[in-house]
C-alpha cells in the first residue's frame, strides 16, 4: 500500500523498530521525527496519512501537545505509543481523540494491525462525508451524517436531516444505490434509516428519538441482521 506515516518518537533505536515494522506490512514512505520541533516542521512541509506518536519526546512540549497541534493544523489521524500509563497523562491523551493508545513495549502485530485499521479508518471516514444533491431549486451539498431517514414519495424522496426536508427528485431505490451500503437500512418499501441515528425498535418501528419509521414485515430479517441485534 502506498501510505506515507510519520514516526515521532525520541528514541531513535525504537523508531527504526517501528519503521521496519512498517515496511514489513508494505509501508515504504516512513519519516522519522525525533523531537516536537522536527515533528511540526515535518507536518508542515509534507502531507502524511497517519502519524504514530510517542507522549514524551524530551521536550518542553511533548506527544500530546502534538496531538493538539495535528487536530487544529493539519487534521491527520494519529495513535499513541507510549510507556505513559498513569491516569493523568491518559486524561490528557484521550482528549485528543486519538485512533488508538499503545502501550510499550509493544509488539509487531499490535502495531500492524492497529495501523492497517487506522489507514482503513481514515481512508472510509473521508469518503461520503458529503454528496451533491440534485433537487427541485438546485444542486446543493448534504452531509451524510445529518441525514435521519429517507421516505419515498412516488418517483421523488423525502430527506430528512437534522433540522430540515428536502425533496430528492430520485426514487428511493435510486438513491439508496448511491449512498454508503454500511450507513443506511431499508426498513420498509417506502422508508430508510440511517443506522447510528437508531435509538430504539419498539412495536414494529424504528425510533430516532423522537421520530418513527415502520418495519415492514418484508424487511424485518435483513433489518435486523443489519442493526445486529442479539
Amino acid at each position: 500500500m502506498y501510505k506515507r506515516i510519520l514516526i515521532v518518537e525520541d528514541e531513535p533505536l525504537i523508531a527504526k523498530d517501528l519503521s521496519y515494522i512498517l515496511e514489513d506490512i508494505g509501508i515504504q514512505d516512513i519519516t522519522l521525527a525525533l523531537s516536537y520541533d522536527d515533528a511540526v516542521k515535518s507536518c508542515k512541509d509534507e502531507s502524511y496519512d497517519l502519524i504514530l506518536l510517542d507522549v514524551n519526546l524530551s521536550d518542553e512540549k511533548d506527544g500530546i501537545d502534538l496531538a493538539h497541534f495535528i487536530n487544529t493544523e493539519i487534521h491527520v489521524p494519529f495513535f499513541f505509543i507510549t510507556s505513559y500509563y498513569n491516569s493523568s497523562t491518559v486524561a490528557r491523551a484521550k482528549v485528543t481523540q486519538p485512533l488508538a493508545y499503545l502501550l510499550k513495549p509493544f509488539n509487531k502485530h499490535d502495531i500492524q494491525i492497529n495501523v492497517e485499521m487506522a489507514l482503513y479508518k481514515s481512508e472510509h471516514a473521508n469518503e461520503n462525508e458529503t454528496i451533491f444533491l440534485r433537487e427541485k431549486t438546485g444542486t446543493i451539498q448534504l452531509e451524510l451524517t445529518n441525514i435521519r431517514y429517507l421516505e419515498a414519495q412516488s418517483n421523488y424522496t423525502k430527506i430528512v436531516t437534522s433540522d430540515t426536508e428536502i425533496l430528492a427528485s430520485q426514487t428511493l431505490k435510486a438513491l439508496l444505490g448511491k449512498l454508503p451500503d454500511s450507513e443506511f437500512v431499508r426498513t420498509h418499501k417506502s422508508f430508510a434509516a440511517r443506522i447510528d441515528h437508531i435509538t430504539m425498535i419498539k412495536g414494529g418501528y424504528a425510533y430516532l428519538n423522537d421520530i418513527k419509521v415502520p418495519i415492514g414485515r418484508s424487511f424485518k430479517e435483513e433489518f435486523q441482521q443489519r442493526i445486529k441485534i442479539i
